[in-house]
């Protein structure tokens, strides 16, 4: 269980808070107006901000004060966060040995099943400046699954992808989380994305990150934030 206990966070006169829990295992959409807080909402879960006030625990315990390399979250971005300059085994071999030390043998295994698993067998040795758009998210993807870890927060990573690769991401990313059993939190601008993806769906709108609610029912009957947003 992850839970937001009366987290409130604030700079200059933008204001965020978050009163909630959300299970283990569940797939869970993050939607709202641009500037509203979503990406906010993300950084206080992994640890890149630091609320004013309230808690972030995970199953029961308080990791508010923990860096972000001490939490049990995995993060995802649009820039998928990859060092050029490196080639895929050892970009990925940073999730397994941070300090960029040498990879052992069952290390190395490891990155090559990943990068099987997420359909980049045989590309070890490319930079990602070699890579297409969906090749570097798959790769971004496999460090994800190397990491193992509980929560996986993903900031809009396919945004700049076509819809139907996108599409094709998202389903990865489902299967990625099966297998590891992981808490998924996606924001994304694209209503569909939830719908398509999501369980439950955060709304965050107001100044206020919503408790979740399950996906078909708040599009079928949305509150008057998410109507606006939506234009409907």
């Amino acid at each position: 269980m992850l839970t937001l206990e009366a987290v409130e966070f604030e700079t200059g006169r933008f204001r965020l808070a978050a009163d909630f829990a959300v299970a283990a295992g569940r797939r869970v959409a993050v939607v709202g107006p641009s500037g509203a807080g979503k990406s906010t909402l993300l950084d206080l879960v992994a640890g890149f901000r630091m609320p004013a006030s309230g808690r972030v625990l995970w199953q029961g315990r308080d990791i508010t004060h923990d860096p972000p390399n001490r939490r049990p979250i995995a993060m995802l971005f649009q820039e998928n966060n990859m060092f050029p300059h490196l080639d895929l085994v050892r970009n990925l071999g940073l999730a397994l040995r941070p300090d960029g030390g040498a990879l052992r043998r069952k290390e190395l295994g490891a990155v090559e099943t990943a990068l099987t698993r997420v359909g980049l067998a045989g590309m070890e040795d490319r930079r990602p400046g070699a890579l297409s758009g969906g090749q570097q998210s798959r790769a971004a993807l496999a460090r994800v699954l190397l990491q193992a870890r509980p929560v996986i927060a993903l900031d809009e990573p396919f945004a700049a992808l076509g819809p139907a690769l996108k599409r094709e991401m998202l389903t990865l990313v489902r299967d990625v989380a099966q297998d590891l059993g992981a808490l998924v939190l996606l924001v994304s601008h694209d209503p569909g994305d939830a719908r398509g993806f999501a369980q439950d769906t955060v709304l965050v709108a107001d100044g206020t990150a919503q408790p979740p609610v399950e996906t078909e029912a708040l599009f079928s009957d949305p509150p008057d934030a998410l109507r606006a947003y939506l234009g409907t």
